[in-house]
């Protein structure tokens, strides 16, 4: 069960993800997309998903990852993602509640390019009872 003290909290990645254009390329074309000079507006997932599964895989959350399902997913973009961006994730649980004996948790990422904000998400993220 989720930790509630959990609710509220940021945490800040360790690493820092320099975008290349290869990524860049790889990505879209997985999408058909043939425009590679901005990334595709869901590529940030790619670093917000690795990152925010290390940060709430801490004990002290209290996560379940093995009953966890995709619930949904939510994009705010300030800018386009571009090659050579050097971005930072945070991760907040914003939400948490219990339903049908579930647990429904949401958890807003944030990608920064130093002090910008570039792109945020929300996931919902179910624990299945």
């Amino acid at each position: 069960m989720l930790n509630p003290d959990s609710v509220g909290r940021t945490f800040t990645g360790a690493n820092v993800v320099t975008v290349t254009q290869s990524e860049i390329d790889a990505f879209a074309g997985v999408l058909g997309e043939s425009n590679v000079i901005v990334a595709p507006p869901t590529f940030s997932i790619r670093i917000t998903l690795a990152q925010s599964q290390q940060l709430l895989s801490d004990p002290d959350v209290g996560l379940d990852w093995s009953r966890l399902v995709h619930g949904d997913q939510k994009f705010q973009i300030h800018r386009p993602i571009v090659a050579g961006d050097t971005l930072r994730c945070s991760s907040t649980i914003e939400n948490y509640k219990v339903a049908a004996g579930n647990e429904i948790v949401t958890v807003r990422s944030d990608l920064h390019a130093g002090n910008e904000l570039v792109v945020s998400t929300w996931s919902t993220l179910v624990v299945r009872a």
